[in-house]
């Protein structure tokens, strides 16, 4: 419906212009008017069908001012033209294609200038005498379809006349996204993709060389603004930031004002968009002269004739384009455009005119002609040899393969319209789709996709002024594929590029410096995503890769090296008998201990007979001495790498050793108590005097805690484990408790027995004798009790190994307190002092 409604209004619209011109009305809407130009650009040849094509030779010249303005053609269009008559001679010679039928053209010139393109496709429907619509001055209508142009601004109107009459059009250039849109043009077709495309192209080309800090200029036109807005998206898309957008506007006080702008923005990479104009070159030359061994990004439109004209008066090194690569076509070796067409004739007077700059009438340039010389006139005639040979490359060759898919697809109408009926060819767009790919490009089995374009692959081009040769050549450098996977894409050789002819490096373009691994990126002040604040990894945290956007967290057993670009294994740390020097003091100094303590046991066994040794019940001190050393060997139980065996040994062992320990102490303040109170006649306490209340006392004391060591075994045992997170970069291995009530009722019932015992040894350092025990039990105890208290704070203010450095301190300090406390004195009389060592000295 909306299809419907367009053609009827652009067909009104072109009803009008008819009428108003035949009342001799002028109208605004339907008057073309052009001055300061060259004579009519017009190539006719006859035929059974008729292909017609609307060229673009001449464009647009902006002279010194707006005001003045002429239509000037260029040499490098004109292959464009050859390459058209090369594919009709090359047809009409191929027996397989269209045989008995000979195909002629129209060609007319589009000037660049839609309202041009409009006057040469009406002449296309009406023939070369008029601009009328809806009537041929052919008699009967001969035309089967047009090829052309090349630019957007004047394929669009070309296409909406033709969609009245549904004539295929094939574009060799034209690349605005709105022509994709098969509703509104299903009749139009395209040798070229779509801008999206190539656009898309150049951001991951941009993106392939590590760049995210561009300038872009656009042409003063609604193509500008439609390929910068679709350009801007792709380059979001790869995280590339633009620096500038300028309007190549035509006023010099506008170039004037962004100076400034070029100046604080130090970009290195421009690209151009939109169709070309002359007055880009005063932009480029204040950003050259600002941005020296800068990268210009070239559209497809500007690679030839633009940066040619451009380089002639600007510093530019070096540019890129991408241009769409020649795909392998079968060309007649036998044909040539020079000398099979008599409308070359045509082609070298465009030439002359051009050559010599002439801007006169079609009279006025006869006479001219009079007066060239023969010899400029073979000069001109070797040009067009030149570039005959040359013909079907790059931009020429999609107009060639226009013209054979125009051709093909007439081939399959008739094959399917058996009456050959030429007013049918409104229908052959339909059969345009229906010819054959044959190329390998994709796994599409048609020459057109589905938007009516021909995907191929895109030439990355290398464009370079050489000031040593004073030209510019080109040096294909890679290759780009639409249809790849991502990672496959871009295949470019780097080295090729011409950066510089000085110092050939790379060149760099960012808003800031490339985050460095081991850094990650913040959000600065800039709106551009692309300016940031490069900030180190916090702790535990890495980043391997250039500009991360975050930093990875370190897996639990290892940690970030010193620059933070990859995690190493954390130190493992346990006191260990190889790498740390405390082990080393305290293996001794247990050793050293429990060797005394075994000696001061053998002393006390040789001298088990004296009255020092006999007093307060020797096995109850023989009981006590190998509590003492085996509480020096539960030492190396908390020494080495912790197992989960040793976990379940280490508090549990010293635990009832130090129980028996303390309860042998307890039984014998308890001993000294009762001895006391039964030196009196008659009294009861006689009857605990012995052998068994100790040993009852020491099984009872010691059983409780047996009971909660079992008990914490059994329901939360220790093992082994792991503390990653007490300090950065260790693995402490160590043992957990499991129950902390576990552990903590072990050294709790342990402290009480100690209590005890200082209580009643306290109480019993008074009674009347000269060798009292209970004196050295309560200091004894008093060193005890205080080791212990003092261990807790430390032992929770420390961590890792320290924390077990802790443990084994308090064990070999309380054990040599008691060691010392009650063993010393005895040994001392016993071995130094025998004279005291007898029944009367001690009571």
């Amino acid at each position: 419906m909306v299809i419907s409604y367009t053609y009827i209004f652009q067909f009104c619209v072109i009803l009008q212009c008819m009428t108003l011109w035949r009342s001799g009305m002028q109208s605004p809407a339907c008057t073309l008017h052009f001055t300061d130009a060259f004579d009519e650009f017009q190539y006719f040849q006859d035929g059974d069908l008729i292909i017609g094509g609307v060229l673009t030779v001449r464009s647009k010249v902006d002279l010194l001012s707006p005001e003045k303005k002429i239509y000037s053609p260029s040499f490098w269009y004109y292959p464009n033209l050859l390459a058209f008559l090369s594919a009709i001679d090359n047809i009409n010679k191929d027996p397989d294609i269209l045989p008995n039928i000979s195909l002629g053209f129209y060609l007319y010139d589009s000037w660049l200038e839609p309202r041009k393109s409009v006057q040469s496709v009406l002449q296309n429907l009406t023939g070369p005498n008029g601009t009328f619509p809806n009537y041929s001055c052919k008699g009967q209508g001969k035309l089967a379809g047009v090829i052309g142009d090349r630019f957007s601004s004047t394929t669009i109107p070309i296409a909406q006349i033709l969609g009245l009459y549904r004539y295929t059009q094939i574009s060799y250039g034209a690349t605005d996204y709105t022509l994709s849109d098969r509703l509104l043009y299903q009749h139009v077709f395209r040798t070229v993709q779509n801008d999206h495309v190539y656009y898309l192209a150049i951001a991951k080309l941009v993106k392939y060389f590590g760049w995210n800090w561009v300038g872009i200029l656009l042409s003063d036109n609604d193509t500008g603004e439609n390929e910068v807005q679709i350009l801007k998206r792709h380059l979001a898309s790869q995280e590339i930031c633009v620096a500038f957008e300028k309007r190549m506007t035509e006023s010099s006080a506008t170039i004037n004002q962004w100076k400034d702008t070029f100046s604080k923005v130090q970009c290195k990479v421009l690209i151009l968009c939109g169709s070309f104009t002359s007055n880009s070159q005063g932009y480029l030359h204040e950003y050259i002269h600002i941005n020296r061994n800068s990268m210009l990004i070239l559209p497809p439109g500007w690679t030839l004739k633009a940066f040619q004209m451009m380089t002639v008066f600007t510093s530019f090194i070096t540019s890129l384009s991408l241009s769409i690569f020649d795909p392998p076509i079968h060309i007649n070796e036998n044909v040539n455009v020079l000398s099979r067409h008599s409308q070359i004739e045509l082609l070298i007077d465009d030439l002359i005119v051009t050559f010599n700059n002439i801007t006169s009438t079609q009279n006025g340039k006869n006479i001219y002609f009079q007066n060239v010389s023969n010899s400029g006139n073979s000069v001109l005639r070797s040009y067009v040899s030149l570039i005959d040979e040359r013909v079907i490359v790059r931009e020429s060759l999609r107009v060639y393969i226009a013209v054979e898919a125009m051709a093909e697809a007439i081939q399959i109408f008739n094959k399917f319209n058996h009456s050959f009926n030429i007013n049918r060819f409104n229908q052959l767009h339909k059969y345009v789709k229906q010819i054959k790919n044959q190329f390998e490009t994709t796994d599409r089995m048609t020459f057109f996709d589905e938007n009516g374009e021909f995907p191929f692959h895109y030439q990355i081009v290398n464009w370079v002024k050489s000031f040593r040769h004073i030209r510019t050549r080109h040096i294909d450098v890679g290759l780009y594929t639409p249809w790849a996977e991502e990672e496959e894409q871009i295949h470019i050789d780097p080295t090729n590029i011409i950066w510089d002819e000085g110092n050939n490096t790379m060149l760099e373009s960012k808003c800031v410096d490339a985050c460095l691994p081991g850094y990650r990126k913040k959000p600065g002040s800039s709106i551009h995503s692309c300016c940031y604040d490069c900030v180190p990894c916090s702790e535990g945290h890495i980043s391997n890769m250039t500009d991360s956007e975050n930093c990875m967290k370190c897996p639990d057993d290892e940690w970030p090296n010193e620059k933070k670009d990859r995690c190493v294994p954390k130190l493992v740390e346990f006191l260990s008998y190889t790498d740390d020097p405390i082990v080393t003091v305290f293996s001794a100094v247990s050793i050293l201990c429990c060797l005394l303590t075994g000696l001061i046991l053998g002393i006390f066994i040789h001298y088990q007979d004296t009255p020092i040794v006999k007093a307060n019940n020797r096995n109850l001190s023989y009981l006590l001495l190998v509590s003492i050393m085996l509480s020096f060997l539960c030492v190396f139980l908390f020494l080495g790498h912790p197992v989960d065996v040793t976990c379940m040994l280490r508090v549990t062992s010293f635990g009832v050793i130090f129980s028996v320990a303390v309860s042998s102490l307890l039984a014998k303040s308890i001993m000294v108590c009762i001895a006391f109170k039964a030196t009196k006649p008659g009294s009861p306490w006689r009857k605990l005097m012995g052998t068994k209340l100790p040993n009852v006392i020491i099984c009872v004391f010691s059983l409780v805690q047996v009971i909660i060591c079992v008990t914490w075994l059994s329901i939360s045992p220790p093992f082994q484990d792991q503390d990653t997170h007490s300090y950065q970069g260790k693995i402490i291995i160590q043992c957990n408790e499991g129950s902390v009530i576990g552990f903590y009722s072990v050294l709790g019932y342990m402290g009480l027995l100690a209590a005890v015992s200082f209580i009643i040894g306290f109480v019993a350092r008074t009674l009347p004798d000269s060798f009292n025990e209970a004196k050295y039990i309560t200091f004894s105890m008093l060193v005890f009790c205080s080791v212990w208290i003092a261990m807790i704070p430390a032992y929770l203010s420390t961590r890792g190994k320290y924390m077990v450095a802790v443990e084994v301190f308090a064990i070999m300090a309380s054990s040599t307190g008691l060691l010392g406390c009650i063993f010393f004195q005895k040994c001392y009389i016993i071995l130094l002092r025998p004279d005291l060592n007898t029944k009367i000295a001690i009571h």
